[in-house]
């Protein structure tokens, strides 16, 4: 402990920088998950996936692993740009000691803001504004993240379960229309999803289900 708070004492300002930038660096990891999820586009698109493995009723096909690395990937491409931004804008240059802790956030947050004004809906973000203590607000910039984080993720929320409903229809179709034929044929003891899983799975396979939805989520934050 002794050695960590002679590192922040030192009379040498590159001792000091270093340690500056591997605590920044430890700070960033740690909160990683809440930001990967919070911040970005990730909370959509693996919501959108999980309700697309649960229509179509392939229980863990595909695994969670697969899932997750897929929601992954997709968000690295639709944050690529906001993530860049935010590289050239504040840390590179507070890695090169041109600007300082509070400017760099200011810059960094700000490409972060601006995605998630795109993608929450007024009224959601006017619920929080209303029961916040926040100032006047002038600019997106002006709305704190305290603010924008809770807001733009109860819209997000609401535009994936928008998407799950809308993937389910066709599937339930398919349950309903193999129930009412089994009735039909006195086949009650025979489970209905035995049936139609391969129907479903046919299909999901013949109009290239995945690329639609990905299509359709990448659409979603163009």
């Amino acid at each position: 402990m002794n050695e960590f708070i002679n590192i922040f004492s030192s009379q040498d300002p590159g001792t000091v920088s270093t340690a500056v930038q591997l605590l920044i660096l430890l700070t960033i990891f740690s909160l990683a998950p809440g930001i990967l999820i919070l911040l970005t586009s990730f909370t959509r698109v693996i919501i959108v996936l999980s309700f697309t493995r649960t229509s179509l009723a392939t229980q863990q096909m595909p695994p969670n692993q697969v899932l997750i690395g897929i929601a992954l990937f997709i968000t690295f491409f639709i944050m690529a740009p906001t993530f860049q931004e935010i590289n050239q804008e504040a840390l590179t240059p507070l890695m090169n000691e041109e600007i300082g802790l509070e400017e760099a956030y200011d810059r960094a947050s700000s490409p972060i803001k601006h995605f998630m004004a795109d993608h929450t809906r007024q009224k959601d973000l006017q619920l929080f504004l209303n029961y916040s203590d926040a100032d006047p607000i002038e600019s997106i910039d002006d709305i704190p993240l305290t603010v924008f984080v809770p807001a733009f993720t109860i819209s997000e929320l609401k535009t994936a379960f928008t998407m799950g409903f809308l993937i389910f229809i066709p599937f339930l179709v398919i349950d309903m229309t193999v129930a009412s034929i089994l009735m039909s044929m006195g086949m009650m003891m025979l489970p209905p999803v035995m049936i139609s899983l391969p129907f479903k799975v046919l299909l999901f396979v013949l109009v290239d289900g995945w690329y639609l939805i990905v299509e359709s989520l990448l659409a979603g934050f163009n």
